[in-house]
């Protein structure tokens, strides 16, 4: 993807798009710069630690983990797919254009990574009901091949809905008018820019996002009902403390991250407003990826325990 292009603003066919989100807020963009690189690394940091740490830790090589080792991956895919771009924009100082194909590219990406990190969550969701509700059944039901095709499963639905979705969008003809009231494509901005009817494209958008959001989130509601009424059954209220906490982090994580899309891609097209738009979009592309990690090694005692060992190896090797 490009993300500077030097394209004449006076072509009648839009040939590129000027990003124009943050540079209304000309006197604070360093300090937006800064914090935006702040939790960018901290988010690549934060999963890649996870993501390792799973990988090399024998005692975490459980279909639990492996989920959340692959969702630390698509985590890192997912805010490296936006943050790049908008620290180059922010530091630049300046209104930002981007090519209709690179918009189109950063597009994809985003619907493809962000889909298939939303059905994990349900994946993991179901997870923890086989493992807490039938758990003499957990290892016949949820052995590596079945793990290994559900993820598979995530990344074939996203790449599929967003393939077809982003080919839709870009197949419209763009009006005058190239400014986009973001800082990345993000779809409801981009099919504001558009000069004819796009009653098909918002539908096509919803079917979309309650495929990848509203569907995954019940099945994530149907789980945990399951779930808690298997926890409440439990007699020890230790073993009940310690299912609910393996639980609650993936509850957390859930809610920020259905929470903040919703609120977008869930709405009428009529209510969306620009503003508010990449201000929730801050959330899940900046802060999200960066809280993920920290839920999961914070209320995770088995992840703690794992990435201790590895920092005090490291220490180990260094002294």
């Amino acid at each position: 993807m490009t993300a500077r292009t030097q394209c004449p603003l006076n072509f009648t066919v839009i040939r590129c798009l000027i990003y124009i989100g943050f540079s209304t807020l000309p006197e604070i963009q360093l300090l937006i710069f800064l914090a935006f690189l702040l939790l960018y690394l901290l988010s690549l940091c934060g999963n890649t630690a996870v993501a390792l740490t799973v990988c090399t830790d024998r005692s975490l090589h459980t279909p639990m983990y492996f989920f959340l080792a692959n969702l630390a991956v698509l985590e890192i895919c997912y805010s490296s797919v936006i943050a790049p771009l908008a620290l180059v924009n922010l530091v630049s100082g300046r209104k930002a254009t981007i090519s209709l194909a690179g918009c189109g590219t950063q597009m994809f990406f985003f619907v493809f990574v962000g889909g298939a990190d939303c059905v994990l969550l349900a994946i993991m969701a179901y997870d923890r009901y086989v493992e807490i509700c039938h758990p003499l059944r957990y290892t016949l039901i949820m052995n590596w091949k079945v793990c290994a095709c559900l993820v598979a499963g995530s990344l074939v639905l996203g790449f599929l809905l967003s393939l077809q979705l982003t080919i839709l969008i870009f197949r419209l003809p763009f009006c005058s008018i190239k400014e986009i009231s973001h800082f990345f494509c993000d779809i409801p901005a981009v099919l504001r820019l558009t000069c004819t009817n796009t009653r098909v494209h918002q539908a096509a958008l919803f079917i979309v996002s309650v495929t990848v959001l509203a569907i995954p989130f019940l099945l994530i509601c149907l789980s945990y009902i399951f779930i808690v009424a298997a926890i409440l059954q439990i007699r020890s209220a230790v073993v009940r403390c310690h299912t609910f906490s393996t639980c609650s982090s993936h509850l957390t994580v859930v809610l920020l991250q259905y929470g903040c899309c919703s609120f977008i891609y869930l709405r009428p097209s009529s209510s969306y407003s620009p503003e508010q738009g990449w201000v929730v979009s801050v959330v899940y592309t900046f802060v999200t990826p960066v809280l993920n990690p920290l839920i999961y090694s914070m209320r995770n005692k088995e992840l703690k325990d794992a990435l201790s060992r590895a920092l005090g190896r490291k220490m180990l090797s260094q002294g």
